[in-house]
Formats: structure tokens, sequence, C-alpha cells
């Protein structure tokens, strides 16, 4: 079959083509104050936010990019719109350079992202930064301005509740390679010194083509429902082992992920 129709422009030669889809492993490995791992797979998709995926119709409900999943919830016309918003806001110009996003696509009209990332580009092709998106399950977004090193790794200061069992403290190391043949993310959590908490996502590099998607969609179904739903089961399983609830402070509220 053939592959997902979107606009070719230039990319960096370590991102290769997009639209592109990854088959990814997630694990989450909670080392305090109780050790506990979560692993579970999924697949995710890595586009150009100016020119999304098209599919054949019968297929648009297995992938939809919405403006109004991220950054202004729909305010602009795009998710690009959005992205060079924020980027003005903390003095940042991409002067019409490239994006390559890597997120989950809605399907069956829901969404819901732990991590989108935006790798930006000049239009010469250098790497000017990355975003890094973060959504909880209580409707709330920040957005991670970050200027990684030569390795891919970059620190930023937690400014948003994610687990009820960890307050809003402590910094963040993540480590952010662009997306190649391999995935590779890792984020920690340290907080007083200590590493509290490790996320990471590995992936290998697929075509996008119809028939590529169908088989992941018939291997996750509803695949971003069974994320967020993972996520709050693991939740209450620590919650019955005894882990404190720590009170939610933050109102970076986002709109509702379901259509």
């Amino acid at each position: 079959m053939n592959a997902v129709s979107a606009q070719v422009r230039a990319v960096p030669a370590e991102v290769g083509a997009v639209p592109a889809l990854y088959s990814c492993t997630i694990a989450h490995v909670r080392t305090g104050p109780r050790r506990y791992r979560l692993r579970h797979r999924t697949y995710m998709w890595l586009i150009d936010p100016d020119h999304p995926p098209q599919l054949p119709r019968p297929l648009r409900p297995l992938a939809r990019f919405d403006p109004r999943d991220h950054f202004t919830g729909g305010d602009l016309p795009s998710i690009r719109a959005g992205l060079d918003a924020f980027l003005a806001e903390h003095g940042v110009r991409l002067d019409g350079g490239r994006v390559v996003m890597l997120a989950h696509a809605r399907v069956f009209g829901y969404v819901f992202n732990p991590l989108t990332l935006y790798w930006c580009y000049g239009p010469d092709g250098e790497p000017r930064c990355v975003v890094a998106e973060v959504h909880n399950t209580y409707g709330g977004r920040h957005c991670y301005l970050l200027h990684p090193d030569a390795s891919g790794t970059a620190r930023a200061e937690k400014k948003l509740y994610v687990s009820p069992f960890f307050p809003v403290d402590g910094g963040y190391r993540m480590r952010l390679p662009p997306p190649g043949s391999q995935l590779a993310l890792t984020v920690h959590l340290d907080r007083e010194g200590a590493r509290a908490f490790t996320a990471t996502v590995r992936g290998t590099r697929r075509e996008a083509s119809t028939a590529r998607l169908l088989r992941l969609a018939l291997r996750h179904p509803w695949s971003t429902l069974a994320v967020s739903a993972a996520i709050r089961v693991h939740g209450i399983r620590l919650y019955l082992r005894g882990l404190p609830v720590q009170p939610r402070t933050d109102d970076n509220r986002a709109p509702e992920n379901v259509t």
C-alpha cells in the first residue's frame, strides 16, 4: 500500500524523511520512596507539524493531529502557530526553519500525550532548541524550552504536577537526541540530590504506510487511551501500597482531550 501522503521538505540528515512511525517500548522506573516499574508498548508518530500526514478517508479516525491538543489549546490555527507563539514568548525565532514533532495522534477522537517533543531547526538546518510539552492526567500542561548539548542532554526545573506521589520540586535531566532509525529518549527526575524517577522511550522507525498503520492499530487498539489507563491503574496500585498522595497545586489546565 502507498505511504501516507504529506508534503516532503528537506530535513536534517539525522532526522530523515517524515512522516514516520515508531514502534515503542515505554518504561517508568520509580526509585523512591518506593521502587516500582511500569512497562508498556505503543507506537508514536514523527511528523512535520506544518504538513501533518493525510490518511485515506476510511483511516482518518486512526490518526488526527489537532491544534487544541497542544500549546494554546486551539486558540491558534495550527500546531506550528502555537509552537512559534510559545518560542516568541521566550525570545526564540526559527526564521522559517523546520520542526519535527514526536507525539501520539488522536485515535477514534481520543488522545493523551504525556510527552510531546519538538526538535526545532533554523533555515540552515542547524538545531536551535527542543521543546518538551508535558501533559498530566488532570488536564494540565507545561512546555519546557531546552537547549541540549552535543550529546542531546538538557536540564530543566520541574514546573508541573505530574505524578500524584511527587510534589512540584526537583529537576529533570533529559537526553533527547534527534530521532533517527532508532528512538532513544531518557528523562530523569532528580529530587534532593537523588534520582527519584526515570522514564525511557525506545523505538524502531518504520515507514508511515497505510499497511504499517493498520498493523500497529490492530496490535495496539485505542493506543492513547491504553497509555492513559495504564498510568491510572499503576497509580492506584501505588496508592494501595501506601504511597502518600501529594497535594495538587498547579493550574496549567488544558481542554478536555475527547471529541
